[in-house]
């Protein structure tokens, strides 16, 4: 049995084929109301990626969640082949749990070329080092004194290394007037292999983990009892260069608006060297719990 949780993951995106354009995923039994959605966007992903001739990268996905995943019950990804042109394919998977679309996701992949410009904008401010800061448990733990056992189950199933560059709020005071940014260092826990579509999807995966999180910064601590139930919406990536997604990479993300029960975030992923690999968007539901 894997134990490590990086092949753990390697092992979630790999597909059975049950049909040409037809794959089943696992979904693992977990202590959660809902699959986590970056399971369910990286599995579809694979899905599409196995349909092409693996020559053209994914450039861009758009993707809805539509129902909460059941955790513990298998999901189907149907993939429809829409176009395979001279530089760029484009696939659109359905993803269905018990009989029921629970999520819709559009990739398309491009063929490398070579650009007759380029230009990046630097990161927006300079941080630590990854390797200067904690990692997630070693902060609860000096905070609380010990990692709860719960959390302790869950840091050895989690397949990423997350460093949060700004030290932890722990209580609401702390929370007050601060902007909505966070930003984290993300790596696999393990080597992933050398296949750039498991890097993708496993980064796909990595990308709905903490994105939300600069929503809720202005209004509730990170970690401790929730006053919000939170749910991802929708989900957009564009990827920019090739990357590996057990090298670390910083996930700087931002809150342009909170408004009608929905908040808005958008990130940007950045190599060691500041180069930009990735951007995201995705909008998240928020209700005050007991609503």
């Amino acid at each position: 049995m894997t134990t490590n949780p990086a092949e753990r993951l390697v092992d979630l995106l790999d597909l059975e084929q049950i049909e040409v354009n037809i794959f089943r995923g696992r979904s693992p039994q977990e202590s959660l109301q809902r699959v986590f959605g970056g399971q369910v966007a990286g599995q579809a992903l694979v899905a599409a990626g196995r349909t092409t001739e693996g020559d053209r990268p994914v450039h861009s996905l758009h993707a809805y969640f539509l129902r909460p995943g059941r955790p513990g019950v298998p999901i189907v990804y149907q993939v429809e082949r829409v176009r395979d042109g001279r530089s760029f394919t484009t696939r659109r998977v359905t993803a269905v749990q018990q009989g029921r679309t629970i999520f819709n996701l559009t990739a398309s992949f491009h063929k490398p070329e070579e650009g007759s410009f380029e230009h990046q904008l630097p990161p927006a401010r300079e941080v630590p080092d990854p390797e200067s800061l904690p990692t997630l448990a070693e902060e609860i733990k000096r905070h609380l004194g010990a990692l709860p056992e719960q959390l302790e189950r869950m840091a050895r199933r989690q397949p990423f290394d997350i460093r949060y560059v700004d030290r932890l709020r722990w209580t609401q005071d702390e929370v007050e007037n601060a902007e909505p940014r966070s930003a984290v260092w993300m790596r696999a826990v393990g080597l992933l292999g050398d296949d750039p579509l498991v890097h993708t999807c496993a980064l796909t995966y990595a990308s709905d983990m903490t994105l939300l999180d600069a929503v809720r910064i202005p209004v509730e601590p990170l970690w401790g009892p929730r006053g919000f139930d939170m749910a991802s919406l929708d989900h957009a990536m564009w990827f920019h260069r090739p990357f590996r997604a057990d090298e670390w990479f910083l996930y700087d993300q931002e809150s342009p608006i909170a408004v009608g029960g929905r908040g808005l975030a958008r990130g940007r992923i950045y190599d060691l060297e500041g180069r930009l690999l990735v951007s995201v968007v995705q909008e998240g539901l928020f209700r005050k719990l007991g609503t």
